[in-house]
């Protein structure tokens, strides 16, 4: 089964949303280098439960809350996604170190990730 492995919340302005989190939730948030706007999100310890995440600038394709859920097979959940009336909105990049992922829509335009981890 498919489950939810992170999130990412979008922001106009990225320190500001960073700066509101932390103080809220103690969150451990820090900037992933060589990626321009991008926070990651630390929300915890294991076996503690819950999932971690990221602050991202918004744009004109990406504005809203986005759930990254992982697949054993990325081409695969593609195929499924569009033979039931979902859409793929970008192409597969490699997330060096994480594995292959893309952004996609299900029937209703609301957006999620998909992420086939790397082996290890």
């Amino acid at each position: 089964m498919a489950r939810v492995v992170h999130f990412e919340i979008p922001a106009k302005d990225v320190e500001k949303v960073v700066d509101f989190y932390k103080k809220v939730f103690n969150w451990e948030i820090t900037h992933w280098e060589g990626q321009t706007d991008y926070w990651l999100i630390k929300t915890g310890e294991a076996p503690e439960m819950g999932i971690d995440g990221a602050v991202y600038k918004s744009g004109e394709i990406m504005d809203k809350t986005v759930n990254t859920i992982a697949v054993e097979d990325i081409n695969s959940a593609i195929d499924k996604i569009k033979s039931n009336g979902g859409q793929v909105v970008t192409k597969i990049d490699t997330i060096p170190g994480i594995g292959l992922f893309a952004y996609a829509v299900d029937v209703e335009g609301n957006s999620f990730g998909i992420l086939q981890p790397l082996m290890g």
